[in-house]
């Protein structure tokens, strides 16, 4: 049986590199924005990264185990399916795959107690799907660099 997501990139060993792959491909997500919605990402990343230094490396940390949680009946009906790539894999799930994930950050948002990073996430999280949707291949690219 194909090991878990959780053995593939939260080891010790492993896990400081993801969550720096993962630091990385935001960054590049939020840079590709455009229009509108773009503006509002790439607003609300710039006030969280200047009102609270380190706040988003910090998240990816500690997101990272909850959000291979959510990715893993994916990757284990992928593996079962015998497919080749992830990315796509989650690109035609794209609707369902993204709310999986951003249940996560919704929950911590309701749980936190900053005003600024909720205010923040409030005014991106309309166009999020959107968003996460455009990301999965490259989340599933990242994925395989561990798994492959």
């Amino acid at each position: 049986m194909p090991a878990t997501l959780q053995e593939i990139l939260l080891t010790p060993d492993t896990k400081p590199k993801v969550i720096a792959d993962c630091h990385t491909l935001i960054e590049q997500e939020i840079s590709d924005k455009s229009g509108i919605s773009g503006v509002t990402v790439k607003l609300a990343y710039k006030t969280v990264s200047t009102f609270a230094p380190g706040h988003i490396n910090h998240m990816v940390k500690s997101l990272l185990p909850d959000i291979v949680d959510k990715l893993q009946p994916y990757w284990a009906d992928f593996n079962a399916s015998g497919g080749s790539e992830f990315g796509d894999y989650l690109a035609k799930r794209g609707e369902e795959v993204s709310e999986a994930l951003l249940s996560v950050t919704d929950a911590r948002a309701a749980a936190s107690s900053r005003p600024t990073i909720i205010k923040a996430y409030r005014t991106a999280r309309g166009s999020a799907v959107k968003h996460v949707e455009a990301a999965l291949p490259h989340v599933g690219e990242l994925v395989l660099k561990y798994a492959g």
